[in-house]
């Protein structure tokens, strides 16, 4: 019988000889950008919401979708009305005059993880590549999540005052019913809701959104293209408190359920913009940032065998090869990451990965930092049985690591190319606070047991 540390050992001499190295990683990432040059949608991933060679190599390969193969948006998991003022930024419509100041939005936890020099120096790159462009050949940035229930609100309001002051009228009679259930928590609306002690907003939010498609061709009269992308962000953030109002009382009945919903509704978001970006009749196609627990297609892992879906299974499902799902890995370094929901960010330790990792095997080909076809034979065999695969978000607690960060995967069925860095830096946020500066105490790095 073979042991795990045999086997792993077998595997990392299988991908030692499959792999790819990048020697100068944002330089030699033009495999990747050719990869994604054959589909519609290339879904970029990372296995942390907080490591700068993950921004860094995603920039690099966005930037060459671009630049070679013409792609039209940016969409990535942040929520919808935050992520439009920057599309306004580095599409020339906005009143911003910096990339910083386009992120100001971005006001919730986790901020670090759109508000660091990563995406700053990217947004800076893209407002430079769309000035001298027409209108509709500049590139887009938007937020395919949920979470902004009072913002997407306050931005559905805000066009009906600007295009219909009778509509935007009844859209603050109609939202009301959150203002006096939650008191600007949707949390706490979610759990009243659920439980009885108020009545569910939902018919609210429906109505709401079938007004405003129901107007949206007078509303479309006013001024071409600008009249199109307004109106179309308006109904978006209409669909983001309608999901989100679900999303919200969901929270009370099970992860499952929430998540799901989340997942859905990242892949109608993708798939309308989508629809909008084509107008001009031709395909639109997309780069997507987000983790690879998203990203990656959930029907070849745990998630999926207790009955979780995600945007990269739905994206597979609909558009077939026309998609790309590209996974990011790493084994030790460092990771801006809070110790609990809502704490402050701090540069954390990440623990060298445990023995039946798909982390573990990356790390022991020896090689550093390379990327891996999982398509081609024996790597696609050889990595479609299950392995355990590391997943830190924006929380990172290490004394729980196996039970916190792990869950298991079959890779060559989740992606079909990995990126792997080896040693990597934490993301640098653009508040940096003494705690994140100071790091975390060396001491637990030295004796935390790394072979759990």
């Amino acid at each position: 019988m073979v042991s795990i540390r045999d086997r792993s050992a077998e595997l990392s001499e299988l991908v030692r000889q499959a792999a790819t190295p990048l020697r100068e990683p944002e330089a030699d990432l033009a495999p990747l950008a050719e990869r994604g040059a054959r589909a519609r949608f290339v879904l970029l991933g990372e296995s942390t919401h907080g490591t700068r060679e993950f921004y860094r190599a995603r920039a690099a390969i966005t930037r060459m979708l671009i630049e070679q193969q013409s792609f039209a948006a940016i969409a990535v998991e942040a929520d919808w009305p935050d992520a439009y003022r920057i599309n306004r930024y580095v599409r020339g419509s906005g009143s911003d005059r910096s990339a910083a100041d386009a992120l100001g939005d971005f006001k919730r936890f986790p901020r670090w993880m759109w508000r660091n020099t990563e995406i700053v120096a990217l947004l800076d790159w893209l407002r430079g590549w769309n000035g001298p462009r027409p209108a509709r050949q500049r590139v887009g940035f938007y937020g395919i999540d949920l979470y902004s229930l009072h913002a997407s609100i306050d931005a559905v309001v805000t066009y009906l005052d600007d295009v219909d002051p009778a509509a935007a009228m009844r859209a603050r009679m109609r939202y009301a019913c959150f203002d006096h259930a939650d008191g600007g928590d949707p949390q706490r609306y979610g759990y009243a809701a659920t439980i009885g002690l108020r009545k569910s907003c939902e018919i609210e939010a429906v109505d709401q959104l079938v007004e405003l498609r129901q107007r949206a061709m007078d509303y479309l009269q006013r001024d071409g293209l600008v009249a199109e992308d307004e109106q179309f962000q308006a109904e978006m953030n209409a669909r983001v408190v309608l999901n989100a109002e679900e999303y919200y009382r969901g929270m009370f009945g099970g992860r499952i359920n929430t998540w799901n919903l989340r997942d859905r509704h990242m892949s109608e978001t993708l798939n309308a913009l989508a629809s909008h970006l084509s107008q001009t009749g031709r395909a639109a196609r997309i780069v997507v940032w987000a983790h690879n627990s998203h990203l990656g297609d959930a029907r070849a892992t745990e998630m999926g065998e207790r009955g979780e879906l995600n945007l990269g299974q739905l994206t597979r499902e609909t558009w077939g090869e026309q998609s790309a799902l590209i996974g990011f890995t790493t084994s030790t370094g460092m990771v801006s990451a809070a110790s609990d929901w809502g704490g402050a960010v701090e540069r954390k330790h990440v623990r060298a990965p445990i023995l039946g990792s798909i982390e573990r095997v990356l790390h022991g080909t020896g090689l550093g930092n390379f990327m891996l076809d999982l398509g081609q034979p024996p790597i696609a065999d050889a990595l479609r049985d299950s392995l355990l695969e590391r997943a830190i978000g924006v929380i990172y607690r290490p004394e729980t690591e196996r039970q916190s960060h792990y869950f298991a995967s079959r890779v060559s069925e989740q992606f079909d190319m990995l990126v792997h860095f080896d040693r990597t830096e934490a993301l640098h946020p653009l508040e940096v606070t003494p705690q994140w500066e100071r790091g975390e105490r060396e001491h637990i790095a030295e004796t935390f047991p790394t072979g759990l």
